[in-house]
């Protein structure tokens, strides 16, 4: 079974979309690091919706940066990572 606070699943994913391009565990790159969207979002309920939105639409969600759009990750995909990065402290 896979752990997702481990993010077996999740790391792949990050790469194969290059996430990793902008975004690190815990460094700032050209986006937030992945830490701190968790702790953003934490005790948000609708985060996995808001952030699915960032991802496919692109948006600054209130950070200094603009992310721009990938629409072409699956929807299984960016719940993966996403979990994976909101289970991050």
């Amino acid at each position: 079974m896979v752990n997702p606070a481990r993010g077996d699943d999740a790391q792949p994913l990050l790469q194969k979309y290059n996430c990793n391009y902008c975004h690190h565990r815990d460094a700032s790159i050209v986006g937030p690091a992945y830490v701190d969207i968790a702790a953003k979002y934490r005790g948000n309920r609708n985060a996995v919706k808001v952030l699915t939105g960032v991802v496919r639409k692109g948006d600054s969600g209130g950070w200094p940066w603009h992310m721009p759009p990938n629409p072409a990750v699956s929807d299984a995909d960016v719940k993966k990572m996403i979990r994976y990065i909101l289970s991050l402290h």
